[in-house]
């Protein structure tokens, strides 16, 4: 494998920002499924796959979403193109012998609650993460966020699945005059320790 380019980095990382403020150019379906064709591929322990999207970018879905908004994200999610619902399932595992056919890894998840709750949730958000960066790579703009009622969220639109809402990511292209300074990073010295 080799090294990405500084421009490459630049866009996945030390350029891109979260932004609060869209343009007027709507995300087509085809995008949203290369980008979920992107994320996909990001690993999860023994490939579990927990995490659940659901794009909402419709009149009537907006307004079911603004109900469960703080008020300051309303404004920025309301004239976002689309706004993803990042979920999880807590029944993931029925899937694992799909997507870990070598071992029994269902059993290791049937019956133990804590176990299942904690890997849908670490691996789900990371497949968030996946989200934002593959997003970034296909030349859209995310402005990931909390600052919503789950709840709220999850009997709107989840009820049917079971799927529990982590967080919320807005997508479309950015207006630059939105952004806010960047804010300051932790040094290495701060953040990580060589052990």
């Amino acid at each position: 494998m080799t090294e990405l380019s500084p421009l490459a980095l630049d866009q996945l990382f030390r350029e891109a920002r979260t932004h609060n403020k869209w343009q007027d150019r709507p995300v087509t379906d085809d995008q949203l499924q290369a980008l979920y064709d992107v994320l996909k591929f990001g690993p999860t322990s023994a490939n579990c796959s927990p995490a659940r999207f659901v794009f909402v970018r419709s009149p009537e879905g907006r307004a079911k979403l603004k109900e469960s908004l703080s008020p300051g994200n309303i404004e920025k999610t309301m004239t976002a193109p689309v706004t993803v619902i990042v979920a999880h399932d807590p029944k993931f595992y029925d899937l694992l012998p799909k997507l870990f056919p070598h071992a029994d890894a269902k059993s290791w998840f049937s019956g133990n609650y804590t176990l299942a709750e904690q890997t849908a949730f670490r691996n789900g958000t990371l497949q968030g993460g996946y989200l934002v960066l593959a997003a970034r790579a296909l030349g859209l703009d995310a402005g990931p966020m909390s600052g919503f009622d789950a709840g709220k969220v999850e009997d709107a639109f989840l009820t049917e699945t079971g799927w529990k809402a982590n967080f919320l990511i807005n997508l479309g292209y950015g207006q630059p005059d939105g952004l806010f300074s960047r804010g300051p990073r932790l040094d290495f010295s701060e953040a990580c320790r060589l052990a």
